[in-house]
Order: C-alpha cells, then sequence, then structure tokens
C-alpha cells in the first residue's frame, strides 16, 4: 500500500469522527438548554459559547453579542471554517476518493450520500428550524458509515489504519467536550459563589450525554452524574466504548498490525502508543482532577505527538 495511500484512510476515518463528535455537541447542548434548571444553563449566549469553544474557536471578548444564526451557519455549513461539519465531511470523501481501490463499494455510496446531503442542506433552514434534524442525520450518517467499516472491509492492515483514524479522533474529541463542559461547569461554580442559585447538576449529565453515555453510566455507577464518577466514566473506565482509555486501547491494538518489530524501538509509534496507554491505564480520578487543566493540556499534546509519529512513520515513508 502507498503511504498517501494509508494517510486518506487515516484521516478519512478521523473526519468521520469528527463530524459525528461535533454535531451530537451541537445538538445535546442546544436543546437541553431548553430544559435547564439555572438562568446561566438556559442563556443561549452561554450555550453558543460553549459550542465555539468545542470546535476551537473560543471567544475571548465576555461582552460580545453572538448571533445565534451566525455561529450555528458557521459550525455546520460555513466551508470557509475548517471546524465546520460540511468541511470534515468533505474532507471524509476527498480522503476515499484517494482510496478508492481499497475501500468497500457500500462504505464509498454510504459516503456519497453523506457528502451530498450535507452539500446540499439549506442553510436558512438550517438556523431557522432545522438543528434537529441536519444534527441528527450527521450522526445517523456517521453511524451508518462505521457499521460498514465493521461489516463490509476485511479485517486487515485498510481496517487497522481507519480503525487508528476513528480512535484517535474519538479521544482527542472525546477530552474537548470535557473540556468545554468544564469550562462550563467553571463558570456556573462562579455563579454560585456570588450567591446566585445555580446547579451544575445538569451540566455533568450533559457532558455524558454528549458523548453517548449517560444510561451506561448511570448503570455502571447507580448514582447520579457527579464530577468524580463522570470524568472517571468518561477518562478511565475501559468498559466505556467512548472513554479515553478504551480509544487508547484500540489504537494500541491496531498500531501493533501496521508493525513488524518483534520488540519495538524506543523512538517507535508502538512504544510510544503502549506507554501512553499504560500511563493513563493505571491512573485514578483523584488523582487526575487534582490539576485538571494540566490533565487536559498534557493529554491532548500526547494525542497530538502519537498522530504526528504515527503519520511520520507509517504515512509519508
Amino acid at each position: 500500500m502507498l503511504a498517501r495511500v494509508a494517510n486518506n484512510l487515516f484521516w478519512m476515518g478521523r473526519y468521520i469522527e469528527r463530524s459525528e463528535h461535533v454535531a451530537r455537541y451541537l445538538c445535546v447542548n442546544y436543546f437541553s438548554s431548553l430544559d435547564a434548571p439555572n438562568e446561566l444553563s438556559q442563556s443561549r449566549q452561554f450555550v453558543l459559547r460553549s459550542m465555539l469553544f468545542m470546535v476551537g474557536d473560543p471567544v475571548e471578548n465576555e461582552n460580545d453579542h453572538l448571533p445565534e444564526s451566525d455561529v450555528l451557519h458557521n459550525i455546520c455549513l460555513n466551508t470557509d471554517k475548517a471546524y465546520s461539519i460540511i468541511n470534515c465531511v468533505k474532507s471524509a470523501r476527498e480522503n476515499a476518493n484517494g482510496a478508492r481501490d481499497l475501500i468497500s463499494t457500500e462504505l464509498y455510496e454510504a459516503i456519497n450520500k453523506f457528502y451530498h446531503f450535507v452539500l446540499n442542506y439549506s442553510s436558512d433552514y438550517l438556523v431557522k428550524k432545522g438543528l434537529y434534524e441536519f444534527t441528527t442525520n450527521v450522526m445517523e450518517f456517521t453511524a451508518i458509515l462505521k457499521a460498514k467499516i465493521r461489516t463490509t472491509l476485511l479485517y486487515d492492515d485498510v481496517y487497522s489504519i481507519i480503525k487508528l483514524g476513528v480512535n484517535m479522533e474519538r479521544a482527542t474529541q472525546v477530552i474537548r467536550i470535557i473540556n468545554s463542559k468544564y469550562n462550563d461547569i467553571q463558570l456556573i461554580e462562579k455563579e454560585k459563589e456570588k450567591g446566585k442559585l445555580v446547579s451544575s447538576t445538569l451540566e455533568w449529565g450533559t457532558l455524558l450525554r454528549c458523548a453517548e453515555s449517560y444510561d451506561m453510566m448511570r448503570r455502571y455507577e447507580k448514582n447520579a452524574p457527579k464530577s468524580v464518577n463522570t470524568l472517571d466514566f468518561l477518562i478511565l473506565n475501559p468498559k466505556c466504548p467512548r472513554s479515553v482509555v478504551n480509544s487508547l486501547s484500540e489504537i494500541s491494538i491496531h498500531i501493533q498490525v501496521l508493525s513488524s518489530e518483534k520488540k519495538p524501538a524506543k523512538d517507535s509509534t508502538v512504544f510510544l502508543v503502549n506507554k501512553i496507554y499504560t500511563e493513563y491505564k493505571y491512573k485514578y480520578i483523584e488523582e487526575i482532577e487534582v490539576d485538571f487543566r494540566t490533565f487536559i493540556e498534557k493529554i491532548l499534546n500526547s494525542l497530538v505527538e502519537v498522530s504526528k509519529k504515527m503519520e511520520k512513520e507509517f504515512f509519508y515513508i
């Protein structure tokens, strides 16, 4: 396989996963705010700022008024914004075109249907009343694509490269979602310190729903979502399919398919992946909570380092 084609497969998986998480974050945050128990969580400006923070375009000035229609258009359908869903889908399709001979017809057709759905969606309808329809369709399309990957491809190096991309992006997006909701919760806590009657309980539940993990967390923990049990479930629980540790485990498994080394060298991608996976596999949440911001920064940097090393070693030969 050409390194260029392997790179196409890797980034196809990443862009599919990215579009799903951005869509779910928009959908869950926007509509959960309608039933929020406090004024701050109900605030449309609060929700819009949270959305922009998650996609990496935070608003620096707290006094700036954000037009709702502009924010929704930018994140969903603005081709001039690199983080937009439409650009993620376009990139996924372009990368699929670059690896057309190695993926199944069923997968390629599903990507094309997804692409044309997003491309032809009306921006005016989206910002007026189409957000729920658009985001749920994006989530359903990505679920179909991942099912096609799992059920129509050979479980060989092509499959492993795509799964590397999917799991690298999943770990990254889950951390970004956690970081965004943690930022929201810190703002709510500041309001509480001012003597205002606000509660951050809703935000922990919203965080779990953003990762499709609310019901399973309640089943596993048998308790209401709070800071410790929510963060522990989404970061360190190996049984949670969306957890960071679970994604690192999958990366560790699939990177072995690409490596022919019996004993990985210290400067290899396999060694780095397993080192990071083992570090977080044996962490405990109280250790992370002591300095959560440093943890977020460290793990995001680690994921970026793994991705760059992986691309350099396997995709740019």
